[in-house]
């Protein structure tokens, strides 16, 4: 019989199996010295439609909750079976979140589907697990704004975080090809750049060949509102992005008033002419957006983009130039990180704390508590990391899982690659030749989901899972993962219905084929790594041609 001790994912510092079982049933109680953390254990235990009772106290069959400071630091917990009971102990909220989601592995994987099948009877192993993370900021990016995916997506990537104790869900809301934000402010914003006509089929954006279908969505406020409620409930920030000065033509759809270059939701890929003029207008403009955003995801935290921004149009406007000059900037390049910094003490005004790509580091675009994400290798992330700047670790290699999963000619058209399971296991995410300083401002490390060729949510999972579950391991112990053990958790995942790709290869129906969904030529990793791993210069933020 398999250890369920040896399949947790993420792997605990400590755990260890214990003689005997218990089993949770109709009249297994609930025991808590804290209302917070009993309603954390009853909402992800509910698969399990059992009551959980509250009692006082009890001696037996009793699902025993306590929170307690003095067992370790922030999101540490404890956890102990046997044949009695189960007790769980957590310093805070967010390690009773964390064990619960451990006990759950440890039952059968039918807990994780929606409803148990009749009859299943909930054994868990006794045995105990003692454990706490490496790494603060542990999640993952899904870009919504290239292929929209429905609000019933985001839940679901919740808990799927939640899961696998990742506490972070960065939602990239726009971009050239769609803006996915309601604004009551401004109506005609996510009216028009919301959809599109059509979209680019195949790789190549020169062949003008296209689907010929409509695509677009957007979420309302009231959405948002409902996927960070939702979110918290289950121990996960929603940290959302309004990407700007750069890849903003759906923004300018509505509003071209306020940029150069392209004024259309685009319907390829790449990076476009369309940017934000960097005056107090366009300021003032998208200010009051994101005052809205705020309002609705009110986490504390608003990623504000700043990748990819093509800047030489600027030169060009006479508006631009003579801001220029009113601020006594001598570089049009320089309003990059003048902008950023004004939209960033907005930010502070209302409370919340900017993260930005890294190209705003390079362009002085930060303020002292600004969070630098960092996805042009370790070269930009350890200079950001000695500046003072708190990084969380998003390099193209090894965590933008919407490359290739092989060299297999049958795999599925994505961005290239590839970036094999392997190489995601082997990844530092606090490189060892860093300074104990550097290492110290690494908060964590996120996957990314980047969808120019992830159209549905099935082609998602098959990208993401289950690089996904072995990245959640790296960022939860800070390191490589070492000896985990991840073919039983391949069957948590197909109960929770995940479309993950088999270790072996894909299923005949998750393949490209021969038509637009083959594999194409794209971006080799080792190119994408040498374009990325140096860059530190303004000039470079212009030119680079990116892989997001």
């Amino acid at each position: 019989m398999t250890d369920r001790y040896e399949t947790l994912v993420p792997k605990p510092n400590e755990a260890r199996a214990a003689a005997g079982e218990f089993e949770l049933g109709p009249d297994t109680v609930l025991v808590a010295d804290d209302l917070a953390a009993a309603d954390a254990v009853r909402l992800l235990l509910t698969t399990l439609r059992l009551p959980l009772r509250p009692a006082s106290q009890a001696a037996r069959n009793a699902v025993t909750v306590r929170i307690d400071r003095t067992v370790g630091g922030p999101e540490t917990f404890q956890l102990k079976v046997t044949t009695d009971g189960v007790t769980i102990v957590g310093a805070d909220l967010d390690g009773v979140w964390h064990a619960t989601q451990v006990l759950k592995q440890l039952l059968p994987d039918d807990a994780w589907r929606a409803v148990g099948r009749r009859g299943t009877a909930w054994r868990v192993p006794a045995g105990e697990v003692a454990d706490s993370p490496a790494l603060w900021w542990r999640g993952g990016m899904l870009d919504v704004s290239r292929h929209f995916f429905p609000k019933r997506t985001l839940l679901r990537y919740v808990d799927l975080l939640a899961m696998h104790r990742m506490n972070h869900l960065h939602l990239h809301l726009t971009d050239d090809q769609g803006w996915r934000i309601e604004s009551r402010l401004h109506p005609e914003v996510h009216e028009q750049g919301s959809h599109r006509p059509y979209t680019q089929a195949g790789r190549d954006r020169s062949a003008g060949r296209n689907d010929g279908t409509p695509h677009g969505g957007f979420y309302t406020l009231d959405d948002l509102s409902e996927v960070t409620t939702y979110a918290a409930e289950r121990g996960v920030t929603i940290v959302p992005e309004i990407d700007l000065p750069g890849h903003s033509s759906a923004l300018l759809a509505s509003h071209p008033e306020f940029g150069i270059g392209d004024h259309q939701v685009l319907t390829g890929w790449g990076i476009s002419s369309g940017v934000l003029k960097p005056t107090p207008p366009t300021f003032e403009f998208v200010a009051e957006l994101v005052g809205e955003l705020v309002e609705a995801i009110p986490t504390g935290y608003v990623h504000l983009g700043g990748d990819e921004c093509v800047m030489k149009d600027w030169a060009t406007d006479p508006e631009v130039t003579a801001y220029l000059a009113e601020v006594g900037l001598s570089q049009h390049e320089e309003l990059h990180g003048h902008f950023l910094r004004a939209l960033g003490g907005r930010l502070t005004e209302l409370g919340t704390r900017m993260v930005v790509w890294d190209e705003a580091f390079v362009t002085g675009g930060l303020l002292e508590d600004s969070i630098v994400m960092a996805w042009r290798g370790d070269g930009v992330a350890r200079r950001a990391a000695a500046a003072g700047y708190d990084v969380v670790r998003a390099p193209v290699f090894p965590t933008y899982l919407n490359y290739d999963q092989s060299d297999s000619p049958d795999e599925p058209l994505s961005q290239g690659g590839p970036i094999l399971l392997s190489e995601v296991a082997e990844w530092e995410p606090l490189p060892s030749e860093w300074s104990e300083a550097e290492r110290a401002h690494v908060l964590g490390g996120q996957f990314q989901a980047w969808s120019e060729y992830i159209p549905n949510e099935r082609h998602l999972d098959y990208l993401m899972f289950p690089r996904a579950s072995v990245l959640a391991d790296v960022v939860w112990r800070g390191g490589p993962a070492v000896d985990l053990r991840l073919d039983a958790h391949l069957g948590r995942l197909a109960a929770a219905g995940v479309e993950f790709r088999p270790f072996e290869g894909s299923h005949p129906w998750q393949r490209g084929g021969t038509g637009d969904r083959r594999r194409q030529t794209g971006s080799t990793m080792d190119a994408e790594r040498a374009h990325h791993e140096e860059i530190s210069v303004v000039a470079d933020v212009v030119t680079t041609t990116g892989a997001h």
